[in-house]
């Protein structure tokens, strides 16, 4: 998982986004993102690319899990409730799993524990192993 870890450091639109890894094991991931002033809408509150950001980069840290270059290929997100501060935590699951295709789930929280999105993934596994991404790199 280190070597998962360490190729998702590489995401730069996360990492503008201050989004941590928290945990990833197999077909599971968790991320966290602490509101700040960037990522709020002319509302005030969370905006939802924001929301999304976070969930997606959860999804891809679930779903390249086991190693295989692994890419979405359907996602959609329902807000559930506006959130304006706090830290935000993104808990990825592996739904099914089954030769190219797979399918996870992504829940979003506030510091309550408090439901604020649901977004779902539809994956699809490449041919290349993250470890011969990170082999290219530089």
């Amino acid at each position: 998982m280190e070597k998962i870890q360490k190729f998702f450091e590489n995401d730069r639109f996360a990492d503008l986004s201050n989004i941590e890894v928290v945990s990833i094991s197999p077909g599971k991931a968790t991320a966290q993102m602490e509101v700040e002033e960037m990522h709020l809408n002319g509302v005030g509150t969370v905006h939802g690319g924001a929301l999304f950001t976070l969930a997606d980069f959860t999804f891809a840290l679930a779903a390249n899990s086991h190693g295989t270059v692994t890419v979405a290929i359907n996602a959609n997100i329902s807000y559930l409730k506006a959130v304006s501060k706090g830290l935000l935590t993104a808990e990825a699951r592996e739904l099914s799993s089954g030769g190219r295709i797979a399918s996870y789930t992504v829940d979003i929280y506030d510091e309550r524990r408090d439901l604020v999105a649901v977004f779902q993934g539809m994956a699809y596994r490449k041919r290349e192993k993250i470890s011969d991404l990170m082999n290219d790199t530089p």
